[in-house]
Parts: C-alpha cells; structure tokens; sequence
C-alpha cells in the first residue's frame, strides 16, 4: 500500500462501494472503504489517506460533516459524490472545504480521470505545472498586493504580516490571479487551469473557492467582472 495511491472512500450502498472500491483497485489505488461517516473518520485517522471520495449522503455523520472535521485537519483532498447534481448538497460540500465532486451515476474512468485530475494538483501524480509556470511569473520571488504577500516559492501567504492557511488547491486558484493581476480569468479559464478540466465543468467550483479564499485573503482583493469572470486588484 506504501507505494499506491490510498483512497479512502465512504458510501453507504453495498453495490455502488463494492462496485467501486474494485474499479478503483484494479486501476492501481489501494482503497479503504468505509459505510458510514463515522467510520471514515476513524479510517481517516487511522490511516491517512492521499485523498478522500465522500458521499453526500452517508449515516452517522453526512458526507459534508466529515469533510467539515477532515478539513479541520488536513489539506488532504477531497471530492464529494452526490446523486443530483443540482443539489444545494454539491454548494454546502465545496464550502465545507471539498476540492470537487461528482454526481452519480458515474462512469468508472470518468471517476479515476477525476481523481488523479486532482492528484495532480496536490503533486500525487507528477502534476503541479500549472503552479510552477504561475511561480515562475513571480521569479521565485515575493508578490505583494496591499497587504496581501504571496510566497511562490515556499508556498506561503501571509495577510497584513499574519499567515494564511491555504488549501493546495486555494494556493493555486491564488497562483493563478496572482501570475496576472488586473487581468479578468473566466471561469472556464480557471476550471482549465486550476482543476485540470479537459472539458467543461460546474463553474459553482470556481465560484465557492473564490469565496472561500477572499474570506482568507480580504473580500475586495479578487474582483467579479460580471459576464466575464474574476481578477485580481493588482
């Protein structure tokens, strides 16, 4: 298991866990899967997984709780599984701190292209390029915008002389505005570049991350160009 991806994967349906937890394995991920809410947690402690797929809906402790109580510990990602995609359950996981998610039923491949999309992004998978070409605008340096300090090349921000905590895939929504301040970023834009989106995706991602980070790095430092998307106040 040292070598393989570790999935921690909570769903209360027999089928679909069974169903998926063998997809997955087959495909290279060692899984521990988990019935209920409260028993992920503990999977969670216990075993520390590289990532996390969470139904909505699961016993004991729902899906958006045990996201809320991972988040509070981790910046391991996460994405959510909910059967309706239009779901005020989606809204409430991504600002319970979840990364992405997916609506059942899902395709096998499309869930495995999903998880490793945001592997990716966490440096799982020899991903992360997105970043490097954001820090590289910077020069390894430190960008400055008001209060607001970016450390692209230790990861760090700090706000008014205070840091932030950022999760990896915030840092890289920040990475992005930040590599072109004053310039509107559309959402597709965004989803292409933050999320690893080869195809068009729920632009309610885009715009609960960036409500989520603005209550970390000040509401009127990222700017709704309405119509057209989002920029940074340079």
């Amino acid at each position: 298991m040292a070598d393989q991806t570790h999935v921690l994967f909570v769903e209360d349906d027999d089928v679909i866990r069974e169903a998926t937890q063998l997809a997955l394995e087959r495909d290279g991920f060692a899984v521990t899967a988990m019935p209920d809410g409260l028993s992920g947690l503990e999977a969670f402690r216990a075993d520390r997984p590289d990532i996390a797929l969470l139904d909505v809906m699961v016993p004991g402790l729902d899906g958006v709780s045990l996201c809320r109580r991972i988040r509070d510990e981790s910046t391991v990602p996460v994405i959510m599984l909910s059967a309706r995609a239009d779901s005020i359950d989606v809204v409430l996981g991504l600002e319970a701190g979840a990364d992405d998610y997916v609506t059942k039923p899902f395709d096998g491949a499309v869930l495995v292209a999903r998880i490793r999309a945001v592997l990716r992004r966490f440096g799982h998978a020899g991903g992360g390029e997105r970043a490097d070409d954001s820090a590289a605008a910077a020069d390894g340096g430190v960008l400055t915008f008001g209060e607001l300090e970016i450390d692209t090349e230790g990861m760090e921000v700090r706000r008014a002389g205070e840091p932030v905590a950022l999760t990896p895939t915030e840092m890289r929504l920040l990475l992005e505005f930040s590599s072109a301040p004053g310039t509107v970023l559309s959402r597709d834009k965004l989803l292409e570049r933050v999320w690893d989106y080869g195809w068009g995706g729920d632009t309610r991602v885009v715009d609960v991350h960036v409500q989520r980070l603005r209550t970390k790095i000040g509401q009127d430092r990222i700017e709704t160009v309405r119509g057209f998307g989002y920029k940074l106040k340079a």
